[in-house]
């Protein structure tokens, strides 16, 4: 019987311990979002604006560029698979990451892979920040991180801790994502 508990107590253990180490890294995994905004892209003599709607959950992205009248400009969706964007008329392209996708159909990169990250005021794991800054209520309000230096504005009110708008610039490329809301966020 005393073989049964010993083996039963070493079986629970492992199996425990299994399940701690199994479990990702919170830092890893950005917190789902869906925020509402405008975007300015801008670059080699192009510019390009767009409202934005963004839904971000842990294994899919999903953006619409739209019109300010409404009408969807581009649809993305980006998985671990790769990334699809769809034009009004239904042409399809695909690649295997935004950045790749978006630089090819619209001439201008965006880096989806760190920006689910910088939205949130946070470092992208596994890229080195070679720059940041906080204010003066201990918010990000500089990082330089994978070439890109991006800068935060928040709304006036201190205890703000998601950004109301972020300037992104990296090799003559600059990206104005502006943030008229969060959806069902809450705060990190």
């Amino acid at each position: 019987m005393s073989v049964v508990r010993v083996f039963a107590g070493a079986f629970s253990t492992a199996l425990l311990t299994a399940c701690v180490t199994v479990a990702p890294d919170p830092q890893s995994v950005p917190a789902a979002f869906d925020v509402v905004g405008r975007v300015l892209i801008s670059g080699e003599g192009r510019a390009f604006s767009s409202n934005l709607r963004w839904r971000h959950e842990a294994i899919e992205d999903e953006l619409w560029l739209m019109s300010p009248v409404g009408q969807t400009l581009a649809h993305i969706v980006a998985d671990a698979a790769g990334a699809t964007l769809t034009t009004p008329d239904m042409q399809e392209y695909r690649a295997l990451s935004v950045d790749s996708l978006t630089r090819r159909a619209l001439g201008w990169a965006l880096p989806l892979s760190g920006l689910r990250y910088w939205i949130r005021s946070r470092p992208a794991p596994g890229e080195n920040v070679t720059a940041s800054n906080r204010d003066s209520a201990g918010r990000l309000s500089l990082i330089e991180q994978d070439g890109w230096s991006i800068r935060y504005s928040y709304p006036d009110t201190p205890s703000a801790v998601l950004p109301r708008r972020l300037d992104l610039t990296r090799s003559g490329q600059q990206i104005r994502l502006v943030i008229d809301s969060w959806r069902g966020e809450d705060p990190p």
